[in-house]
């Protein structure tokens, strides 16, 4: 627990998260206002719709899309997705007392989960305390996921594959911000429940943090009775940008039972990086994370449950059109790129001291067109190269993806 309590004393500086809810623009290439706005804002960085003086707010987004892929050559045809909706409900309970939740419907109702539901209180303006079903806070992504606020239709493979997001878990924390001038200084520490032994023991044969995801007992209890500490400081200027480091660590194996020793305690680590930037002359929006992942597997298991991991994502996002376009006062039109990759086995054999492969990369050449803020229509094409463990010749994927995002 040492190493926990040396973190909290790091996280330094605060400030009130926490305004009045209001609609509010979004932060994307076409709208530089909210310049100020960082990733930990994104919860609240959102639209909702105040009903006459009921102290509840609403909120929500859906995203659909169609696909066209071929895997190798072979392709499963036309695809019709309706990817998420999600719903918000927020409420001023007092001036310096608020909640909010968010439930997402994914692939129509084939999962529903609680995404965000906690209370957060206003200690000072240099304190602020949160309880309940909290999103981790490692790396950007993961707190700062909606649909409408990206150009692209597949959520990073780093972010959702690599790492488990979207992430949330039952625990408790504290937060906050700092002006100073251009300057903004920000933390976040909280304790929540955790990763559970399915991180290697599940049907993806491989280290696999998202396999967590399914035990939705993590909400009412904790798998080995030790808690995940998630903690980061963000910097972020009004003409630089944004750079966050966040830290995720924990024991995920049940290594006792009613007192009886099982096994040695196994801890999973999550380092990042993430930095956004929006260039003061061309507008290039500029959007990138890079994380490192390090898991204790047990000396049983094959070399093909990999005990380090790392990948990222960065985004270029270009407004090339910028006018009332058919109707639509403040309409943009954009093309982007997206570069990702991710090693989910990063090492060497033992027995040959050849590189362990089983990695992907991929580029996501897109256009979007924003009628507004807060609606983007997109066309994608997506192309991965994955090589499988042994590195041999690898398989490729390509197609065309388009659909919408919006608030709503």
């Amino acid at each position: 627990m040492k190493q926990y309590y040396l973190l909290i004393v790091l996280l330094c500086s605060s400030s009130a998260l926490l305004a009045q809810i209001d609609p509010v623009l979004l932060r994307n290439p076409a709208n530089d206002s909210g310049a100020l706005k960082m990733n930990m804002d994104a919860i609240y960085n959102r639209p909702f719709l105040q009903l006459g003086k009921l102290p509840v707010a609403l909120g929500g987004y859906v995203e659909a899309n169609y696909q066209y892929l071929k895997q190798n050559g072979i392709s499963e045809g036309h695809q019709f997705q309706m990817r998420r909706l999600t719903l918000f409900v927020s409420s001023s309970i007092y001036k310096r007392i608020k909640f909010l939740s968010e439930i997402e419907f994914e692939d129509g109702t084939k999962e529903i989960n609680i995404e965000f539901a906690s209370v957060d209180f206003e200690l000072s303006p240099l304190l602020n305390f949160r309880g309940g079903v909290v999103m981790n806070p490692i790396g950007a992504f993961n707190q700062n996921h909606d649909g409408p606020k990206w150009e692209f239709i597949d959520r990073p493979i780093s972010a959702t594959q690599m790492l488990p997001a979207t992430w949330s878990n039952v625990g408790f924390g504290i937060f906050g911000k700092k002006y100073v001038k251009d300057w903004v200084y920000a933390y976040e520490a909280y304790f929540t429940n955790g990763f559970d032994d399915q991180i290697i023991n599940n049907t993806e044969g491989k280290t696999f943090l998202p396999a967590s995801k399914t035990n939705a007992e993590r909400f009412e209890e904790s798998f080995n009775g030790s808690p995940l500490f998630t903690g980061k400081v963000a910097v972020k200027n009004r003409k630089v940008g944004e750079l966050g480091l966040s830290y995720m660590g924990g024991i995920y194996n049940k290594y006792q039972d009613d007192g009886l020793v099982l096994d040695k305690k196994r801890p999973v680590n999550v380092f990042a990086i993430d930095f956004n930037t929006t260039l003061p002359y061309s507008k290039t929006y500029i959007n990138g994370e890079w994380a490192w992942v390090r898991v204790d597997v047990p000396e049983t298991y094959t070399e093909q449950y990999g005990r380090k991991q790392q990948g990222g994502f960065v985004d270029l996002v270009q407004p090339v059109l910028k006018k009332p376009m058919m109707g639509f006062e403040k309409a943009v039109l954009n093309v982007a790129l997206r570069l990702e990759y991710v090693d989910w086995n990063k090492g060497s054999f033992k027995s040959t001291g050849g590189k362990i492969a089983d990695d992907v990369f991929a580029f996501v050449p897109a256009i979007s067109w924003r009628p507004t803020a807060q609606t983007v229509i997109r066309l994608n094409y997506r192309h991965n190269t994955q090589h499988d463990i042994l590195g041999n010749p690898p398989s490729r994927m390509a197609g065309f993806q388009f659909g919408f995002s919006t608030y709503f």
